[in-house]
């Protein structure tokens, strides 16, 4: 089993998604671990100085590519069991790709001194 889940990790490391906004102005890629790689701007965008803009545009390219890489993660995990029947697997998927997909809501607001 600890050789099947080194081939895991192995596969994921390798495999690459890229997850985009603006349309593809901002292009964020990560590998199958949520392992972010690389960054890629558009210059134009960079020089209209709109920071907020961009800072937007980063955050949602990021979310885009990690929604991606945790899919990826699950089907090369199902592709290495097979047929196995793990139980529980399918609910543990479920999880892990819903991840984060309500955090901000349960975060506690933060307190200003002002």
């Amino acid at each position: 089993m600890g050789g099947r889940i080194r081939e895991l990790g192995d596969q994921l490391r390798s495999r690459r998604v890229t997850g985009s906004s603006g349309g593809g102005m901002v292009e964020i890629e990560v590998n199958g671990l949520v392992e972010v790689l690389g960054c890629r701007i558009d210059p134009a965008l960079a020089k209209q100085g709109d920071r907020e803009l961009l800072e937007d545009l980063i955050v949602a390219a990021v979310n885009q590519a990690i929604t991606k890489a945790k899919q990826l993660h699950a089907e090369t995990i199902r592709s290495i069991t097979g047929s196995l029947p793990l139980p529980g697997l399918d609910q543990m998927f479920e999880k892990f790709l819903n991840a984060g997909a309500g955090d901000a809501e349960n975060k506690p607001e933060a307190k200003s001194d002002t």
